[in-house]
């Protein structure tokens, strides 16, 4: 599928990978609409610089009324990415996370069936215990939060419309992603923001394994999913595959940073529910997409220590300055 001239629809454009992947489309020359709650580039800040070239929608997908707009728009191409994501504080928020995640995707998808494809954003998290790593796609998901609970309830109802009524429906379970433009809430910029800013740094003993993703990276496979004949119906990971411990990370960001910051690593406890290792088996968008990560975490570390730089050499708080972004 070319996406030149095809109207395509994005919820959660303007979040981190979101804003990202709003900004690949308009340069293949998609007629974007970006899902938001409020039509206002202050609120939308990350999707400043493209504002002018993308159609804002105001919908809140967990208001049925609201989405009467997207049968309106008859979108030809339709990326999910709208969540509550912030796995900690879904143990809070239980309510929210699976209203926004779980009812906000049946919601979608019961709004609206003229695309040609639907990609939904599912999540590693999906995967929770495993005791198998890397993670394959026929694993059986063990979510482990009401973050991954609610985004899993999401991706069974999207494969029940391609399994139930033949919609075109891929599922994307993208690995943990870092790059410009990322809230403080995730490790990286956090971490990051702390060294730039000379702040000590107090960790678990990290011993957990992640792997990290450059956006630019996902954003591709997210571009493949979406027209790629040979994702309808499928689980795709996307993922580099490179295992790294959270304590090895804190001290690379630290190097890379030139941080004056003191590291006081096992300073505090493990998260409840912690998932000990994490890791992608990519082999499938591989095979089905030629999708493969390109960027180190060593290139993307120190591109994005550089955005972040010139982001606090702009606002100068970091705590401020960063929820101007969003989060």
């Amino acid at each position: 599928m070319n996406l030149r001239g095809h109207k395509v629809l994005i919820t959660g454009g303007s979040g981190f990978i979101g804003s990202h992947l709003t900004r690949r489309l308009v340069n293949e020359g998609a007629d974007v609409y970006v899902v938001v709650k409020y039509n206002s580039v202050i609120d939308n800040v990350r999707l400043a610089d493209v504002w002018d070239e993308i159609t804002p929608v105001e919908i809140d997908l967990r208001n049925t009324d609201s989405l009467k707009a997207v049968a309106e728009i008859r979108p030809d191409l339709i990326y999910h990415l709208a969540a509550y994501n912030h796995v900690g504080d879904s143990f809070t928020q239980v309510s929210e996370a699976f209203d926004s995640n779980g009812n906000g995707t049946v919601n979608l998808l019961q709004a609206y069936e003229g695309y040609e494809r639907f990609v939904y954003t599912s999540t590693s998290e999906v995967y929770g215990y495993q005791e198998n790593v890397p993670f394959h796609e026929e694993a059986h998901p063990f979510p482990l939060s009401p973050y991954a609970v609610g985004k899993y309830a999401g991706e069974l109802f999207a494969r029940m419309k391609w399994y139930s009524a033949n919609m075109p429906v891929a599922v994307i379970r993208p690995f943990n992603a870092f790059g410009p433009y990322q809230s403080a809430r995730a490790i990286i910029p956090e971490i990051i923001m702390k060294c730039l800013r000379g702040v000590d740094i107090a960790t678990t003993e990290g011993r957990q394994t992640r792997e990290f993703n450059f956006v630019e990276d996902l954003v591709e496979g997210f571009m493949l999913a979406g027209t790629k004949d040979a994702s309808v119906g499928e689980i795709i990971n996307l993922g580099c595959g490179r295992e790294t411990p959270i304590r090895d990370l804190v001290k690379l960001i630290h190097s890379l940073s030139g941080s004056e910051s003191e590291l006081q690593i096992g300073a505090l406890p493990d998260r409840p529910g912690e998932i000990r290792r994490m890791s992608a088996n990519s082999a499938k968008a591989k095979a089905l997409l030629g999708w493969e990560s390109k960027v180190t975490l060593e290139e993307g570390l120190g591109r994005t220590i550089d955005w972040f730089r010139l982001f606090l050499a702009e606002f100068g708080n970091a705590d401020s300055g960063i929820r101007r972004l969003g989060s």
